[in-house]
């Protein structure tokens, strides 16, 4: 069977993607900070009669992420597919206002975890000449919104380390694909707004959101094409939503 490895596998996005891809016949190695629930999807997962081996650390930390690929056992160090999902958005202040701590969680997490997590992982590509890499960015990659600085500039990082991955990857047969999703609702807002449910509900009310499976169906439908096809980059919004600036909060 083919082995996918999924980063922030515990909630959104990574948890659907590792639920879809266990259906679709992938061992799947899945990561995550909370261990209860990677516990949880474990069981999940196995109930697929697929296998599954979790790791749990956190992709801020690189030598815990360095440990944790290395403990790989040799048949599962065949990875197929790379999702780099882990990331989050802390607070939504303006720049002179901005919680340093917010903007350090934001860029250790969306910027370094992407890449503590992909300098490990594709050498072991590299070395079998085969990959597919997906990079979960965001529309905030492409377009700078009020209140969004930071997380919009390590938005902008993914876009341009997935540009530099499709090149650098190029003569070893690795894909890379960026999906950039906007209004998508997860525990994103709840995260954004520190826990502030009320607020978080607010975000979506008035559209039909994007959910995890949207995004999980996207992963799906890349990895089913042709080895020689690679699509390169994906925004996807509700159809509600246009960009980060024209909503239809009437569609509902």
């Amino acid at each position: 069977m083919p082995i996918a490895l999924i980063t922030g596998a515990t909630s959104g996005f990574g948890k659907a993607i590792a639920q879809t891809l266990s259906k679709n016949n992938y061992d799947c190695i899945i990561t995550g900070r909370r261990k209860e629930r990677l516990d949880e999807l474990e069981n999940e997962l196995k109930k697929n009669e697929k296998k599954v081996l979790s790791l749990c650390f956190d992709v801020r930390n690189r030598k815990a992420t360095n440990e944790a690929i290395e403990s790989i056992p040799a048949e599962w160090k065949n990875i197929d597919v790379l999702v780099n999902n882990a990331g989050l958005a802390s607070g939504l202040s303006l720049l002179q206002d901005g919680d340093p701590e917010d903007w350090d969680k934001m860029i250790d997490t969306n910027v370094k975890g992407l890449l503590n997590v992909s300098r490990a992982v594709l050498p072991l590509m590299v070395k079998r000449n085969s990959g597919y890499v997906f990079n979960i960015g965001s529309v905030a990659g492409h377009y700078v919104y009020e209140r969004g600085n930071i997380y919009c500039a390590t938005k902008f990082a993914v876009d341009a380390i997935s540009q530099a991955m499709r090149i650098d990857l190029l003569k070893n047969n690795i894909r890379v694909t960026q999906i950039l999703p906007g209004l998508a609702e997860t525990e994103f807002s709840l995260v954004r707004f520190k826990g502030d449910a009320g607020r978080a509900k607010q975000t979506y009310q008035g559209l039909k959101a994007l959910d995890a499976e949207d995004i999980a169906e996207v992963v799906r439908y890349c990895l089913s094409l042709p080895q020689h096809v690679c699509i390169n980059e994906l925004v996807i919004t509700p159809t509600a939503q246009a960009n980060p600036f024209y909503i239809n909060k009437e569609g509902v």
